[in-house]
């Protein structure tokens, strides 16, 4: 992350504001100017080029979570996109060029969650990656600016995936909810 110059957050604010903006104009709010993250900053991207500039990109932050009563090491991985005029190419599987580094960093499970709409896209991931895609999860988080006209936190019913990395599924713990302890 570090690595990343100034003029490199401006090219991913824009192409974040042209992937999620036509989800909701609040979702490309976060990238506006030339911040490139929203909410908690990753500490590893994974960004592909082609000849138009940022093409895909996926973003890792090593944190714990609490699942049910469980505090679980992750790799949360979110900040995902595709930019539009690439979407079903197939781009998205080559997240599998970051089983090596997630494996690097000793994490046990990958984790993220995405919208329900994107359910579909996720199965078809899945079929190339050992993926568990599981609903009715509430995952709650804390805003990443406090404001004195909302709660600090959210609760949401996204889709959660869960990727083992270095222990098998069935060491995921159970529970209900998970709380990001964080954005």
């Amino acid at each position: 992350e570090s690595e990343l110059e100034l003029a490199e957050h401006v090219e991913l604010a824009e192409f974040f504001r042209k992937t999620y903006g036509p989800t909701g104009a609040f979702n490309a709010k976060p990238f506006e100017g030339s911040q490139s993250w929203a909410g908690a900053r990753p500490e590893l991207r994974a960004i592909t080029y082609d000849a138009n500039g940022v093409a895909a990109h996926m973003g890792l932050l090593r944190r714990f979570i609490k699942v049910g009563t469980t505090d679980q090491l992750v790799a949360e991985l979110g900040l995902y996109g595709v930019r539009p005029d690439l979407e079903g190419l197939g781009i998205g599987h080559s997240i599998q060029a970051m089983l090596p580094v997630l494996r690097e960093l000793a994490v046990p499970f990958a984790f993220g969650t995405v919208r329900p709409a994107l359910q579909k896209h996720i199965e078809r991931f899945g079929r190339n990656c050992p993926v568990t895609v599981v609903s009715e999860i509430s995952v709650r988080s804390t805003l990443p600016h406090a404001r004195t006209d909302l709660p600090p936190t959210r609760v949401e019913d996204p889709l959660v995936i869960i990727l083992p990395v270095g222990r098998p599924i069935s060491d995921w713990p159970a529970g209900t909810t998970i709380d990001r302890n964080g954005p």
